[in-house]
């Protein structure tokens, strides 16, 4: 499946890693050695009890990517909420609070479970919860979709822009790092942060005079290993572990940072393998292929 679409740019970044809080960081590769993310740091500690790791990591995300759009101002949104929807990605996100839960049941009985955990084992926690902190009333989507995940939220945050549902989409990308996950990564770690985007069409960027930084060019999709296009390429860095659900994000956030230094060239974004279930591939353009 490929698809060809309307211009669907890119406003606003954020990325949160141990080691890098920047775009630009981001595209020059995190090194080794940096601490794990404060979320409380970030958005402060109001509202975090309760809440998952990947959650607090996208309040973070969402709360950055928001104001680097220029959509969050002391008052909230700058922008009508309707106009704003979420598709988050993540293949862990929730795993933890899920497992404890079963762990109680099994063990003990339902009425052991905590009422604080279990509203957060719903798989689009990470989606809704960000959706509902920030205000954002548009289309709501949560993407848990292997290798893949990441490009397939920013695809359909796209369509969701194409089709008229919202005027903006954030797209989040977040894995968290934790016991659970690590046993069912067989002892790998994962990436503990991730990145957002905040893309809109190119109407809606002009009207409020928004500075593009990316655009998104074609998308596809298929059950075969990714056909190699011309465009360079960002890798992560194996230090900081499994990035899943997060990867398709991270590597969009940084091409928006190689185009926020004057890079001009086109940056190909690619997950899956032919050992995976299906490969993605998407096309990130400079500002200027906006027209």
């Amino acid at each position: 499946m490929s698809t060809q679409r309307a211009a669907v740019v890119v406003t606003g970044a954020a990325v949160l890693l141990p080691g890098a809080d920047t775009v630009r960081a981001l595209a020059d590769g995190p090194a080794p050695g940096g601490a794990p993310v404060d979320p409380a740091g970030y958005v402060g500690r109001k509202g975090l009890r309760y809440k998952d790791r990947a959650t607090q990591l996208g309040y973070c995300l969402t709360a950055a990517a928001l104001g680097d759009a220029g959509l969050l101002g002391e008052d909230g949104l700058t922008v009508p909420a309707e106009s704003v929807g979420v598709v988050a990605s993540s293949n862990f996100g929730n795993l933890d609070t899920v497992v404890r839960a079963l762990d109680t049941i099994r063990e003990e009985t339902v009425t052991a479970t905590s009422p604080m955990d279990l509203p957060n084992a719903s798989s689009n926690v990470l989606a809704s919860s960000a959706a509902i902190r920030y205000g954002l009333r548009g289309p709501n989507l949560m993407v848990c979709n292997g290798e893949t995940s990441g490009l397939d939220a920013v695809h359909w945050a796209v369509t969701m822009i194409t089709a008229g549902r919202s005027a903006r989409m954030l797209v989040l990308g977040v894995e968290p790092d934790n016991e659970v996950v690590r046993r069912l990564l067989g002892g790998t770690r994962a990436v503990d942060g991730g990145a957002a985007l905040l893309l809109e069409s190119r109407t809606a960027a002009a009207e409020r005079s928004a500075t593009v930084r990316a655009v998104v060019g074609p998308y596809r999709r298929s059950a075969a290993a990714p056909t190699p296009v011309p465009g360079r390429r960002w890798t992560l860095p194996e230090h900081l572990g499994r990035a899943s659900g997060a990867h398709g994000v991270l590597q969009c956030a940084a091409a928006v940072g190689w185009f926020d230094v004057g890079e001009r060239g086109p940056v190909h974004a690619v997950a899956g393998t032919a050992q995976d279930d299906a490969s993605a591939g998407l096309v990130l353009l400079a500002p200027e292929a906006a027209g």
